[in-house]
């Protein structure tokens, strides 16, 4: 049993039924297959990592229009490798998993939707990944404003911004996307921003015709460009392993260029990081630091201390009036699957388990919950990466676990808790005198634990997932079903 039609879920339903796992199925809430691009639909919304590495390296394209394909190009993508490995047969759509439960007598899951259905699986894998919760703050008034709101995630496509008072609140990848195309609508946009963010180029042209050509006809050209931006990804992650050193030339690199984008002295003043460079997310953009300083733009630096009725109390006194709200304010990372209610065995519910942060071996597994594997689990986000890269290696350990599971004709594998702590230690060991350390930031819980990143490189997660450690798992009872 699979949750989630993502990147995620759709890696290891394809890993699995290459390798002999027929009886799959996936359960996915959505009327429709893509995951967190299936929600993520606002104006501009594209990939800020490049296609031919943000995508399947068994399922390569060279018909992207450009360098970082639109949310519609990467939408239709995914539409066309599950149909093409026969995946979308398999998913049942507008399935809300609410509950999953590990029977310590039958060896099994059972898993539940919010409408009363269940299932029953011998192996359950959560995908639903980090990025599908949007997160809205609370902020005092805000039941009193009586204008529009709506997140990025759910962007309504029925409501004209022309000509509107627009708020956009928080400054995330998603908003820099976002705002430079909504600027032009709106009569006067106020953009909220709690603390700047550093920025490299990204113009994201379509490819010119002979580009398209050379791609698409010239052997090698796309595993060169592959090979040659996964070096390039590892790069900015040794920037922000490495702050005082190699980091410092990402820092002159992205002061250098928005010291460029910023000729507005006022704006460039609240707009500067004054953080490290990387420890918060670095943000691709050509075109959003430009957007603030038009005439009806506004940068908004002064905290929030309320909403009214008629709009947005700084911290300053001064309150602008507005027609609409949109909370560009991004997602509950750290809360993973949750409030999905998901309990182990011996009845030990996960949420508790992990009440001082989240954890998993390699962001896998965890201990007590037989045969549970996690997608994208904590401490497998990339700050420099692709995380379909991560995805594939994690789908191929979880097939190691099945298969291993499987030839022992064993009931469950679950990993042993002296294995999972010692990963653990080691991976928040690595953060360390790294970049990630230095501020707050949504790779943090609420604890001030990193729980969304990888500490490394792709390399050497890969490398860890590469061949599953039968010796680092426990199984036990027999089955007589050889799944």
């Amino acid at each position: 049993m699979i949750v989630g039609a993502g990147f995620g879920g759709l890696a290891a339903a394809i890993e699995l039924r290459r390798h002999g796992f027929t009886d799959v199925t996936v359960l996915e809430r959505a009327p429709g297959i893509g995951g967190t691009w299936h929600y993520n639909d606002y104006p501009g919304c594209a990939c800020d990592v490049p296609s031919h590495l943000y995508s399947f390296s068994f399922a390569q394209r060279r018909h992207w229009s450009r360098i970082c394909s639109p949310r519609a190009e990467i939408l239709r993508y995914l539409e066309e490798v599950a149909r093409d490995f026969g995946i979308d047969g398999l998913v049942r759509y507008g399935v809300e998993v609410v509950s999953s439960r590990w029977d310590d007598e039958s060896f099994e899951w059972t898993v539940s939707s919010g409408d009363g259905r269940s299932w029953r699986a011998d192996a359950m894998i959560i995908a639903t990944g980090q990025l599908h919760q949007p997160s809205v703050p609370r902020i005092e008034g805000f039941e009193e404003f009586e204008g529009h709101s709506f997140h990025s995630a759910r962007w309504d496509h029925d409501y004209d911004l022309t000509g509107k008072r627009v708020a956009v609140i928080g400054t995330g990848a998603s908003a820099v996307q976002f705002v430079p195309e909504i600027a032009r609508e709106a009569g006067a946009l106020y953009v909220f921003q709690r603390t700047g963010n550093w920025f490299l180029p990204r113009r994201n042209r379509a490819y010119p015709a002979l580009v398209r050509a050379g791609i698409r006809y010239v052997p090698g050209v796309q595993a060169f460009r592959r090979r040659f931006i996964y070096y390039y990804a590892e790069t900015l992650t040794m920037m922000i392993r490495n702050p005082r050193t190699v980091g410092q030339v990402g820092r002159l690199r992205s002061a250098l260029f928005m010291r460029w984008q910023l000729r507005d002295a006022e704006v460039r003043r609240k707009a500067w990081p004054r953080y490290t460079f990387g420890c918060k997310r670095v943000l691709f953009s050509s075109h959003y630091l430009p957007a603030l300083q038009r005439p009806n733009v506004e940068l908004v630096s002064e905290p929030i201390a309320r909403f009214s009725d008629r709009g947005v109390l700084t911290a300053d006194g001064v309150l602008r009036e507005l027609d609409c709200v949109i909370w560009g304010t991004g997602f509950k990372a750290t809360e993973f699957m949750f409030p999905m209610e998901v309990v182990g065995a011996g009845g030990r519910s996960l949420r508790e388990e992990w009440a001082s942060g989240a954890h998993a071996h390699l962001g896998v597994c965890v201990p007590g919950f037989p045969s549970l594997f996690l997608m994208y689990g904590p401490n497998t986000n990339t700050s420099g990466g692709s995380i379909v890269f991560y995805e594939e290696a994690q789908a191929a350990y979880i097939r190691q676990a099945l298969s291993a599971l499987r030839s022992r004709r064993a009931g469950s594998i679950s990993v042993l808790p002296a294995a999972e702590a010692a990963s653990d230690r080691a991976v928040q060991a690595g953060f360390a005198g790294t970049a990630w350390t230095r501020c707050d930031s949504w790779y943090r819980d609420e604890r001030g634990r990193i729980a969304a990143n990888w500490p490394g490189y792709m390399t050497e997660y890969a490398e860890r997932l590469r061949v599953l450690d039968p010796g680092e798992f426990e199984f036990a009872g027999l089955h007589s079903n050889s799944r």
